[in-house]
């Protein structure tokens, strides 16, 4: 059947044969007995990552493969690139992203174009004239659109980092992306409690690069941790629904705070990014917070705030830019704590 997001979210990679469990278990193993689908956990998995990834696929339309983390993710789609490939990545993006790329670059492997994610034109200039498109939309942490849409379908391979979005917003192997990459850590497991990555390919022949990558280099999910993934997919629409109201609510208090001189918020999902007059204010505003966290990260129950400008490889971002992960606690408690520390 052509069951709805929320219905796959629930149903997909869930045992189905009468006498098995209604969950999949977590299957602690290394190795197997020999003769059967399974021989060591390394190569040929384990039944716990394959439940996770059979419903991240049927979530995203595409072939789903588990890594240990999301950089691990990210590095495995990299490495699908030849060297010389040339890459485009928006300026303001995730800075595990462009540190993997930097060091790219200082190994001779691959040129970097940085593009602003607001300038249509030279993105799709780049679509035509580089090798790899790595778009985020929203981006992270300016939470910026880009309309990947357009680009694909020409010279550059376009693989989409749907991490902030989820496939609940947008499905860019739909619409033409090569590979969708998340942070499982994030808004999958959704309860700061895993790490965990996984790619989504849109063919078959891109899946098993990404696999045999995993084999090669070991990047391998824990049992638990696939186990605790898949157990946050599950709730991962409910979750993300309340979120967004919240984080709607909050930004449109947020944008008529006088002490805050911009909010960017996309108009959906559970990220908002809002300025404060400099880094010193900014500062003063995560330190006198009691209930929102003051911690990195982003997707989780609770709601985190960080300034991201603080990092070396984030240092171009408006110095005052808090990063609002949105939880589930009540609204109206959440404002009175952001409304007291601004003040």
């Amino acid at each position: 059947m052509d069951w709805s997001l929320r219905t796959r979210a629930i149903a997909a990679g869930r045992p189905t044969e009468p006498g098995e469990p209604l969950n999949t278990p977590i299957v602690p193993t290394s190795t197997y007995v020999a003769g059967g689908g399974f021989t060591y956990a390394r190569e040929s998995g384990t039944p716990t990552w394959e439940a996770l990834e059979e419903a991240v696929g049927a979530l995203e339309g595409g072939r789903a493969t588990a890594f240990a983390s999301g950089i691990g993710a990210i590095a495995a789609a990299f490495d699908l690139f030849p060297i010389g490939a040339r890459v485009a990545v928006p300026t303001f993006s995730y800075s595990g992203t462009r540190g993997l790329l930097e060091h790219a670059v200082k190994q001779g492997r691959f040129t970097v174009r940085q593009l602003d994610p607001e300038d249509v034109a030279a993105w799709e200039a780049a679509a035509d004239e580089v090798d790899v498109l790595w778009v985020e939309s929203p981006t992270n942490p300016m939470l910026h659109l880009i309309d990947f849409a357009q680009l694909t379908g020409r010279h550059a391979k376009v693989v989409v980092d749907n991490t902030f979005a989820t496939p609940l917003a947008q499905r860019p192997l739909e619409q033409g992306a090569d590979v969708v990459v998340h942070s499982a850590t994030k808004l999958i497991g959704g309860h700061s409690d895993l790490l965990l990555g996984l790619t989504v390919a849109r063919d078959e022949t891109l899946a098993q690069e990404l696999r045999d990558n995993r084999t090669r280099t070991g990047a391998t999910p824990g049992a638990l941790e696939a186990w605790l993934a898949l157990r946050g997919l599950r709730t991962m629409p409910v979750r993300l629904a309340e979120q967004s109201k919240t984080a709607a609510l909050l930004a449109e208090r947020l944008s008529r705070h006088e002490a805050v001189t911009r909010v960017r918020y996309p108009g959906q999902g559970m990220m908002i990014a809002f300025e404060l007059a400099d880094a010193a204010a900014a500062d003063r505003f995560c330190a006198a917070l009691e209930l929102i966290v003051h911690a990195t990260s982003l997707g989780g129950v609770e709601s985190l705030v960080e300034r991201r400008g603080m990092y070396a490889l984030e240092a171009h971002v408006p110095q005052g830019l808090i990063r609002f992960s949105v939880g589930l606690e009540d609204p109206e408690d959440l404002w009175r704590d952001l409304s007291r520390a601004l003040g």
